[in-house]
């Protein structure tokens, strides 16, 4: 009777233990996006030695190819770090991480970089870049109105939209050939940076040769990128359009790269780029990219587009105790547009609102709003705190309405 009941017993319970055995690989993951100042980032889990699982935030970058994380979180997965240098070193790479359901081998990769800050950098989430050296083993799918990431094996994914044929390096960097301004040109294109970073060259030229192109001097909003000595200085440009492959990317704004940044990035692409096309001209399109084909393929789903940049005209610079100086006010009509501020200001609340240790995307959700209205700044000036009324101004608006007026 024990044999029997034993015999029954395993009979009901193998096809469990064979269906646990043989349990299908998943193919593909699709999680949710926090869209912080236009960068994809997202949830992504590590798994311990005592069968436990960590999450951590995770930046999206395909126009890197450096796999960097930050050195605390190299130490809690008990991987090797070397220090050369007081804010980075070097650390083993982790072998895989996990993405919703599917598993993400890194074993091509032997070293990252590892940072000694609290985040992947100052102002973001994030504690680890997942860079173009990753995400070229798989096909990628970057859904911006839905904001989903959807990564999977090579050839299980059936993308949708108007396919544009690319260039794609060894390293993963992807190159377009663009018409700009009725010129050709060989651009990167990285969704990982807020807004797109092109030469400098071009832009002056660009801005004389067309200025009803809206531009102004200073970056703020997506363009405040990471508070670069720079930033208040740069000309930024709004292109009207950029043809890449036959399929039009429209209304981008465009930072300056100066001539040594520019080599440097071309001689990383192996070819003369002009620059970057960054994410602030994806907002309305789930893009894929298949890595094994060269092509990306853009869906449109929305066709909203914001009037302009609405924001209280500030440029910042997030530190990497969490705090953000100010180093520089941008003007608006010729005039500073919040004259009580100082360059040297630390931002310390947004209507009560405490900013010392938000995100970037946060910070400037907060000092978003409709032309006109007030905004409360909480500042420190010489260790002393005070507070400004900063006016929101409309900054950069769209061609169309730039020919009204």
């Amino acid at each position: 009777m024990r044999l029997c009941f034993l015999a029954i017993a395993y009979l009901m319970t193998a096809p469990i233990l064979l269906a646990k055995s043989s349990a299908p690989r998943s193919d593909s993951a699709t999680v949710p996006v926090t869209l912080d100042h236009n960068r994809v980032i997202i949830d992504v889990y590590f798994p311990m030695a005592d069968g436990t699982k960590i999450r951590v935030r995770a930046w999206i970058d395909p126009g890197d190819t450096e796999l960097s994380m930050t050195e605390s979180l190299s130490r809690k997965l008990g991987l090797r770090v070397s220090r050369d240098a007081p804010d980075k070193g070097k650390s083993q790479a982790p072998g895989e991480l996990e993405v919703g359901t599917m598993k993400i081998g890194l074993g091509e990769i032997k070293e990252a970089t590892a940072l000694s800050q609290g985040s992947i950098a100052p102002g973001s989430s994030a504690s680890i870049k997942l860079p173009a050296s990753v995400l070229r083993n798989y096909d990628v799918v970057l859904d911006y109105v839905n904001r989903e990431f959807t990564i999977a094996r090579p050839g299980t994914t059936h993308f949708q939209g108007k396919a544009v044929e690319a260039s794609i390096g060894r390293a993963g960097l992807i190159q377009l050939k663009c018409n700009i301004a009725g010129e050709q040109h060989t651009v990167s294109f990285d969704p990982g940076t807020s807004v797109s970073w092109l030469s400098g060259e071009l832009i002056s030229r660009w801005h004389k040769e067309h200025p009803h192109w809206p531009s102004m001097i200073g970056a703020v909003g997506p363009a405040n990128l990471w508070g670069l000595p720079s930033e208040p200085s740069w000309q930024v440009l709004r292109i009207p359009e950029m043809q890449c492959g036959g399929f039009a990317l429209t209304d981008g704004l465009a930072v300056p790269f100066t001539r040594d940044v520019l080599d440097w990035f071309q001689k990383r692409a192996g070819v003369p780029t002009v620059g970057l096309i960054g994410a602030d001209v994806l907002m309305n399109f789930s893009v894929g990219v298949d890595y094994a084909h060269s092509s990306l393929y853009f869906k449109q789903l929305s066709k909203y587009a914001a009037p302009g940049i609405d924001v209280v005209g500030l440029c910042l610079r997030p530190e990497e105790d969490g705090h953000y100086s100010v180093i520089g006010v941008a003007e608006h009509d010729r005039t500073r547009s919040v004259p009580e501020v100082r360059k040297g200001d630390l931002l310390m609340t947004v209507d009560n609102a405490r900013i010392t240790g938000a995100t970037m995307g946060q910070v400037w959700s907060l000092l978003s709003g409709s032309p006109g209205d007030l905004r409360t700044l909480g500042l420190v000036r010489d260790g002393k705190p005070i507070s400004v009324k900063a006016r929101v101004y409309r900054f950069l608006p769209l061609r169309e309405i730039a020919r009204k007026h």
